[in-house]
Formats: structure tokens, C-alpha cells, sequence
């Protein structure tokens, strides 16, 4: 006795086909399932044999084997539980075939039940591009496919519920579409008007925000530089639906969305502790799962004490640094994660924090602070667009009444500098002016021969490379932005280049 069903399998975020062929035969009562399943898939056989024996059905007698293919792609979590399960019952005659059109996706509870399943919201898009009419999946991720119109999700309970289905006696309802709205949760603990003083480093922040400028924030021990990273995300642009959809997948590969949140509606931020290994910032493992990079996509990712992080995981950040994507290999596969974030980083700049303060002593010797400040490399210093000097403040500054202006002011300016970018990054096919390259960028730009003859000045002087080039370019076109007028001018390139000399002060000694 032979059946099939079918099944939608993951490679990181992208999904393929997976045929699941269950074929029951006389001798020895045997359970063996084939086509590189790992460890999850494997133990799958526990699963399906009490939830079809407490469900009310016979678990078949006899020599049962289970293919997977293609066989030679890895199969890999528990969501094969429920094609496996639906195999079998055709197989024995307990539940009729479902036709090619179904797709069946869920790990099973002995009692039956279909459980929570990492994956679904890829795998439900996988499935629509496959071609399959619908894709039976469990109740408890129906928020995750219903972000999605037009997917054919059917949302199940029970197996109980599915042969039902497949029998048509009881057909599953269509999982009903949820019109996407972003969402601002402002925390109110979390405003620029809190931070007092620190101008230039507030502005550097809002055009960060504005054109997705990576930041690195230098400066001594309690000036505010967590302050400054923290309350990023309260100035940043709402996430579109593209961009929500993208954040999802990852999530839900991860296994870190909840029944509260379904779906990701606004920007993410990670920030995690300096000890992160290069695999917990990348991703890894012997089966990769998505890092704070990824985890990081389309939103921000804060590095404090940068210099403390492995370097090894600092050098890792060079990739998705360019290219807004990672690729993890291994010997088996190579799996590829979305890692397009706004990265701020913050530092000391020395080991006790001290070096170039106007009123505390430095501790370190200069051998020491060149030592500390070479943790992080030339190649990894290039790809972050601001550096930005952030000093101690002094009294008046902390104890002035005067209302600083509010990270609503702030976003405000933020949102319509993105409008203006908008039409050139779609021309592109960039979110952000941070990823134009080529011939738009410097046809944006649009420098008059007063600037030109400026900007080639500042370059041969400053020795400046092709990267640096195109980096000044850019956060001159997002202050054009924000400045809302049209071009680049002279006024708008000198304020990008006074964010680009802390190399120079203090990496070029």
C-alpha cells in the first residue's frame, strides 16, 4: 500500500517542495524514514504513532518506510509531523488521498493536536509560489499567514480535523486576511527630549534615521551614548509591508514569534551583550538558525563597547555591512539570511575611557589605547558612515530647563526626508539612500561645479577612497533631505565630511 502527500520544506527562509511517500508492506514491524531527515524529522516517528493511536486510528502493522524528496536536500524540524501523519492514513486506508493541490505543514502532540510550528509564514509563500491551491497549517500560527492574502492557508486544530477536510465532510475554514498596519509603540521613557546637550550628536542620530547611515558613536563613560542608540528606533520611519514581511520570515525561522505577536509591525532592535560569539551574531550551528544580524533586519542592531566583541564577530559584520544579506556555509548547504539593519555602534576611546577628556586623566600608556582603538579595523571603520564624537557634558548643559526638542519633532523631519528619497531608492531598488550606488547616486547629487571643485579638493587631501567617496555622497544627499531642497550643495558636503575625521583623530595618531 503506497501514498503521497505534499509538504513545503526551508533552506534558511526559502522554501522547495518536499513529496512525502509512505509505502506499507508485510514482515517485521519496522519504522524507517529516508531522505536526509535530521534529528527533529526523525524523531517524528514517536509523534505520529500516538497522535494517530489517540485520535482514534490504527497505527499500520508491518514494514513502514517514509521518503523524503528529493533525497539528497536536507530535511530538517518538526513541521513534517502532519504530512507524515496524513501519508500514513491514506497509505492504510484510514483517510482518503488529499489531492496535489494540498500541502500539509505541523508538528504533532501525542494527543493529536496540531502544535506551534517554526517556519509557517515562509513556507505558507513557498507554497503559493509552488503553485499549491492550499496549505493546511496549525490553528495557533494562523496570525502569521493571515498578514498574507491570497495563500489558500487553512487553519486546522486536530488530525481529527484534517481528514475531515480531505474527506470533505467537514472542509477547513480559509484562514482570513488581516490588512497589515504598522505599528509605533512609543515608550515614552525612551524620548531625545531626554537627552540634554549633545547636539551634533542628536543630529547625527536624525540623519541616520533619515537615510539608514550606519553610526559609530565614540566617546567617554556616561556622555550618552546607549542613550543616543536606544532611543533610535522612536525617530525611525514606520516599517513598510515589504519590509514586515521580510522581518517575519526571519522570526518565524528563528521560532520567536508568539500568539500575542503573530507579526512583526514595527522596526526591530537587537543589542546584544559583547561576549555574543560569531555565531550568535551571524547565525550557526551544524543546522544555521538566524543571528542578531539577521534578527536585526530592517531595524537596528546596537553594538555597545565595541571594541569587546570577538573579532572575529566584528569582521563578520563586513558582509551584510555591503551587501545587506549573509551567507552562512557549510559543508551540506549554504543558507542565505536577509541582514539589511542600521547598525550603531558605540565605544571608549581608550580601555578606562578617558583619552582626550578636557578634566580626567587618562590611565592607558599610548601604546595601550593604539592597541584598544585597533580592535577595530580600517576595513570595518570604513563601512560605518557617521562617526560621531560624543563628549562629556557639563552642568549647564545637565541641568538646563530648557525643552529639548522631542523625538516626535525629530521623526517628523525623519518621515518626510524618506518621502523625498523615495522615488530615487525605488528607482534603484534600495530602501534607503545608505544603499544608492552608480550612476543614480551621482546623478541625485547633482553638484555644480563650485561643489565639484570643493569635493575633489576634500578628496585629494584627505586621501579619501572610492567607498569614502560614495559614503560622503550619500549622507550629503540625506542632509540635502532633510534640508528639502533639491541637489547637493557645498553647505550640505562639508557637514557630511565632519563626519568622517574621528578616523583621523584618533585611528591615524
Amino acid at each position: 500500500m503506497y501514498a503521497t502527500v505534499w509538504s513545503v520544506g526551508l533552506t534558511g527562509i526559502e522554501g522547495q517542495k518536499v513529496k512525502i511517500e509512505a509505502d506499507l508492506a508485510e514482515g517485521k514491524s519496522t519504522f524507517d524514514i529516508v531522505g536526509l531527515p535530521d534529528a527533529a524529522v526523525k524523531e517524528s516517528k514517536e509523534r505520529v504513532r500516538f497522535a494517530m493511536t489517540n485520535s482514534g486510528y490504527i497505527f499500520p502493522e508491518g514494514k513502514i518506510t517514509v521518503n523524503l524528496a528529493p533525497a539528497c536536500v536536507r530535511k530538517e524540524g518538526s513541521a513534517f509531523d502532519l504530512p507524515i501523519c496524513m501519508a500514513l492514513l491514506a497509505a492504510s486506508g484510514q483517510a482518503a488521498h488529499a489531492k496535489d493541490g494540498t500541502a500539509f505543514l505541523g508538528e504533532l502532540s501525542l494527543n493529536g493536536d496540531l502544535c506551534s510550528t517554526k517556519g509557517v509564514l515562509p513556507s505558507v509563500l513557498a507554497a503559493r509560489e509552488l503553485g499549491f491551491s492550499e496549505i493546511v497549517i496549525p490553528a495557533r500560527n494562523a496570525g502569521e499567514a493571515a498578514a498574507v492574502e491570497g495563500t489558500g492557508a487553512l487553519a486546522a486544530e486536530t488530525v481529527r480535523d484534517v481528514t475531515a477536510h480531505i474527506a470533505g465532510k467537514k472542509p477547513l475554514e480559509a484562514i482570513k486576511h488581516v490588512p497589515f498596519e504598522a505599528e509605533f509603540t512609543f515608550d515614552g521613557s525612551l524620548d531625545y527630549a531626554d537627552v540634554r546637550g549633545q547636539a551634533a550628536a542628536k543630529r547625527a542620530m536624525e540623519i541616520a534615521a533619515a537615510g539608514g547611515h550606519n553610526v559609530l558613536l565614540i566617546g567617554p563613560p556616561g556622555s550618552g551614548k546607549s542613550m543616543l542608540a536606544k532611543r533610535l528606533p522612536g525617530i525611525m520611519p514606520p516599517i513598510t509591508y515589504d519590509e514586515a514581511i521580510e522581518t517575519t520570515k526571519v522570526y518565524s525561522v528563528a521560532g520567536l514569534l508568539t500568539g500575542d505577536a503573530p507579526f512583526i509591525r514595527e522596526r526591530p532592535f537587537r543589542s546584544p551583550h559583547h561576549t555574543a560569539t560569531v555565531a550568535g551574531l551571524t547565525g550557526g550551528g551544524s543546522i544555521p538558525r538566524p543571528g542578531e544580524i539577521s534578527l536585526a533586519h530592517n531595524g537596528v542592531l546596537f553594538l555597545d563597547e565595541l571594541p569587546e566583541f570577538q573579532k572575529g564577530a566584528l569582521e563578520a559584520l563586513r558582509q551584510p555591512l555591503e551587501d545587506g544579506k549573509l551567507s552562512i556555509s557549510r559543508s551540506a548547504v549554504t543558507i542565505t539570511y536577509p541582514a539589511d539593519m542600521l547598525l550603531v555602534a558605540a565605544m571608549n576611546p581608550c580601555r578606562c575611557g578617558y583619552y582626550g577628556h578636557p578634566t580626567k586623566k587618562c590611565v592607558c600608556g599610548e601604546n595601550a589605547v593604539s592597541n584598544y582603538l585597533q580592535k577595530v579595523s580600517g576595513p570595518l571603520l570604513d563601512r560605518l558612515d557617521l562617526h560621531v564624537e560624543v563628549p562629556a557634558s557639563d552642568f549647564e548643559e545637565l541641568s538646563g530647563k530648557g525643552n529639548a526638542e522631542s523625538s516626535a519633532e525629530i521623526r517628523k523631519r525623519v518621515i518626510e526626508a524618506r518621502e523625498r528619497s523615495k522615488e530615487r531608492c525605488a528607482l534603484a531598488g534600495v530602501a534607503c539612500n545608505a544603499r544608492l550606488t552608480g550612476k543614480i547616486l551621482r546623478e541625485s547629487a547633482e553638484l555644480d561645479e563650485a561643489t565639484s571643485a570643493f569635493l575633489k579638493d576634500v578628496f585629494e587631501k584627505l586621501a579619501m577612497t572610492g567607498r569614502s567617496y560614495d559614503k560622503i555622497l550619500r549622507i550629503a544627499l540625506t542632509v540635502s533631505d532633510l534640508s528639502g531642497h533639491k541637489g547637493v550643495t557645498k553647505q550640505d558636503i562639508a557637514e557630511a565630511l565632519q563626519y568622517r575625521s574621528l578616523d583621523r583623530k584618533y585611528w591615524r595618531r
